[in-house]
């Protein structure tokens, strides 16, 4: 599948809310019977395959603001070849945290053209943002080391197969 066909297949997914326009992090939904369980991970969400920079990963979509707001957040585990993609309305600044996740994390920042712009790398422990460059579309989240172990660098080109 091309990036565009990709990006339009992202972009159809139903929208749950907007991040905050400054780039700071979401507030769970207004309404108390939409948030999950206090200390509990979200349950699964919808899952697409990916190629990233050619390699295949499995990805849980987050994207709606609640689900992205939960993110990981509470997971124990992941899978070696899994992780979750942020996806939001439109390319802008994002600011992600650790708050509440129990994995050492990296995360990379993905453009309206489907291209990784950087990669970081996530430890766990509350305080810390971890900021995006320049304003991106997507956010995938995987394991620690991921990225490096498949020798995925910014510029790869994120597609599905």
């Amino acid at each position: 599948m091309t990036a565009l066909a990709l990006m339009a297949a992202l972009v159809s997914i139903p929208f749950g809310g907007y991040a905050l326009a400054d780039g700071t992090t979401e507030s769970p939904t207004e309404n108390p019977a939409e948030n999950p369980a206090e200390g509990r991970p979200q349950p699964m969400l919808p899952t697409v395959e990916l190629l990233v920079g050619g390699v295949p990963l499995v990805v849980e979509v987050a994207s709606g603001g609640q689900q992205r707001y939960m993110g990981l957040s509470f997971r124990e585990t992941l899978d070696d070849n899994a992780g979750m993609l942020f996806v939001y309305p439109r390319a802008r600044p994002l600011t992600f945290t650790m708050r509440n996740t129990l994995l050492p994390l990296s995360i990379a920042f993905i453009g309206d053209d489907l291209v990784v712009q950087q990669i970081v790398e996530m430890d766990v422990g509350p305080g810390q943002l971890f900021d995006s460059a320049s304003p991106a579309r997507y956010a995938l989240e995987v394991n620690q080391g991921w990225f490096e172990r498949n020798g995925i660098d910014p510029g790869a080109l994120v597609a599905m197969p």
